[in-house]
């Protein structure tokens, strides 16, 4: 499978989530997610636990891969259960690389969601993701989160590049060098 995405920051969720009203989305719930980073060779894997509204979602390993780039980029992933991610990376631990622990907004329009994070140790950030599907190219999933992006522009930063992982583990290396230099 695979989405058009793009993630920016958020000045002002309430307002967000009244744009996106406004914009016809339908509001989903509120998730509570805790996404565990592997160490993987050659794609990006995560263990996501998830809560809907206080209900737990089933747990879910998603393989992806997808540039850094702040532009809207095409995301190619494949969720799995976690007897098929045994199966594909077998029953030992692997290593974690980062734990990403954030409350997901989540709204959707059609096949696009939008969801308003509040990610902690980072701060607050609005992604959209389009699915692409066989009545949606990715032409259509660009312009889709363009016309997304223009009403709701008020209320966002700056456009982000990097996963939240990267984002967590950049930080946190920030630190060892300040920590370092004293």
């Amino acid at each position: 499978m695979q989405n058009v995405e793009f993630k920016v920051e958020l000045r002002d969720p309430e307002l967000a989530a009244g744009l996106v009203r406004r914009l016809g989305a339908t509001h989903i719930g509120v998730l509570h997610q805790v996404d565990t980073y592997f160490r993987v060779p050659d794609h990006r894997l995560k263990k996501r636990v998830s809560e809907m509204d206080g209900h737990a979602e089933p747990i879910e390993y998603i393989r992806y891969e997808r540039p850094d780039r702040s532009q809207a980029k095409i995301s190619k992933f494949t969720i799995y259960s976690e007897t098929e991610a045994a199966k594909l990376y077998g029953s030992n631990p692997m290593p974690i690389r980062v734990v990403v622990e954030k409350t997901r907004d989540l709204w959707m329009i059609d096949t696009v969601r939008i969801h308003i994070d509040d990610v902690v140790n980072l701060g607050r950030f609005l992604e959209i993701e389009a699915l692409v599907t066989p009545r949606q190219n990715v032409a259509r999933c660009h312009a889709r989160l363009a016309h997304i992006r223009r009403h709701l522009m008020p209320v966002l930063g700056e456009p982000i590049a990097q996963s939240y992982s990267d984002m967590l583990e950049n930080a946190g290396d920030l630190e060892l060098d300040a920590f370092r230099e004293r």
